[in-house]
């Protein structure tokens, strides 16, 4: 118990490591658009004054008397620009190692960038003076880094962001401006703006972690199915992964006309006794390989390994219009690759397959714990039935009526065994070897 205990957390363990991991990543490509849109602004925003200077000099006399306030304004916007350039290639890099940005770096960061608009805000005040800078364009400034901070993923870097931006703009107002120092109704409006500033910072932390929580959602699932499609695509193919991870817990399944393939060694039990346990395992591994590989290669999956056998499928999940070539396609390959492998071994294997086509069950099939995808109906023992056959032929190949008549002309090497017993059957029914 403590084993399986112990093995349960190393799995759930491995699974948050991949999930930080993945949920870590995502937040950084986020701060990398972040702080590009923060970069293209500035340019813009630098691009704008240079097309102001140049269309209307004398507006840079009334606003910054003189173009010593815009050059102020200029050096801020490339130290600011240089700043965000430093912090994306630090994003880069910790992206590429895949790590996390330390948490405060994130807040100093947030304080630095949102003192921008305060700091050029000061520079409008000793050029316009208090009332006007305040009133002028440079407080919206502060609603572009709340805004943009929603792209942080975090509620609390948001609304710090916004505290400081209110904070900042308010202390502004109170020392600057001489009506709000003095209790004048000026104070109210400045008061309410940076109210409103402060709450879109949390309504921008709030949606923040609303797309935090999404992405953490979307990389759960998509940890969770790799990691399925890892495991149990070690057991089963991973078509039948991908079917079961569609078809979710839905129970029940549909019917479908498929090809069924038995595939059994003969004589390996026999063979195994006087060979070590690795030996053993080394071997069949060995064969499954090869045989796994052709049935890859004519579109069948291997729906479960039944010992030193297996259960193959044509037309399940994936359908085929052409399943029943498929799959005496693979058996006849088989066959030639068992050939070459038993010639360069001295552990000769020899297969017994056994193939028939018809309508069977296929689906997410067991109980609400636990299911299988399988396939269900009597297609399936005659399958079965037909290879355990191939004892009593000495053959390796047996295809049922059914495949015969699907086969068409590519099944004229077929020979008729005549009417035989099958063994769960009461009447006599038609078999067909295939060399």
């Amino acid at each position: 118990m403590v084993s399986f205990a112990s093995r349960k957390a190393r799995r759930h363990a491995a699974m948050s490591e991949d999930f930080e991991r993945e949920l870590t990543r995502e937040v950084l490509r986020t701060e990398l658009m972040r702080v590009r849109a923060l970069i293209i602004t500035g340019c813009v925003i630098a691009v704008f004054l240079t097309a102001i200077y140049l269309a209307d000099s004398s507006a840079v006399e009334r606003v910054w008397r003189g173009t010593r306030g815009l050059a102020e304004i200029y050096g801020l916007l490339t130290g600011f620009i240089l700043f965000e350039v430093w912090v994306h290639t630090q994003i880069r890099k910790n992206l590429r190692l895949g790590r996390d940005l330390p948490a405060i770096r994130r807040y100093i960061g947030a304080l630095i960038e949102t003192s921008l608009p305060t700091v050029i805000l000061l520079l409008q005040i000793r050029t316009m003076g208090a009332s006007q800078a305040l009133g002028f364009t440079v407080p919206l400034f502060y609603f572009i880094f709340v805004i943009l901070s929603t792209l942080r993923l975090d509620f609390w870097l948001s609304t710090f962001t916004g505290f400081v931006a209110a904070a900042e703009l308010f202390a502004v107002a109170l020392i600057f401006d001489p009506e709000s120092s003095a209790g004048e109704p000026q104070i109210y409006f400045h008061a309410v703006r940076s109210t409103i500033i402060l709450i879109c910072g949390v309504l921008a932390g709030a949606v923040g972690a609303r797309l935090r929580r999404q992405f953490a959602a979307s990389i759960a699932a998509a940890t969770a199915r790799d990691r399925v499609t890892d495991l149990f695509g070690q057991h089963v193919s991973p078509q039948v992964v991908d079917r079961l991870m569609a078809a979710g817990t839905s129970a029940g399944g549909d019917v479908r006309r498929v090809a069924v393939m038995f595939v059994d060694f003969r004589g390996f039990t026999a063979g195994a006794q006087s060979r070590t346990p690795q030996e053993v395992v080394d071997r069949l591994d060995g064969a499954f390989a090869v045989l796994v590989d052709i049935l890859d290669r004519e579109g069948g999956i291997v729906n479960k390994f039944l010992g030193d056998g297996f259960l193959a499928l044509f037309g399940a999940p994936l359908e085929a219009s052409d399943a029943a070539h498929r799959a005496v396609a693979a058996g006849r390959e088989m066959l030639t690759a068992m050939d070459r492998i038993n010639a360069q071994t001295s552990w000769p294997l020899r297969i017994g397959i056994g193939i028939h086509f018809g309508e069977v069950v296929a689906g997410n099939i067991g109980s609400p714990r636990r299911k299988e995808y399988t396939v269900i109906g009597d297609t399936v023992n005659f399958a079965s039935r037909l290879e355990a056959l191939n004892k009593e032929f000495g053959s390796q190949l047996l295809i049922s009526a059914s495949v015969r008549e699907a086969l068409g002309d590519d099944g004229s090497d077929a020979v008729p065994l005549g009417e035989v017993e099958v063994r769960g059957y009461e009447q006599k029914v038609a078999v067909f070897q295939l060399g």
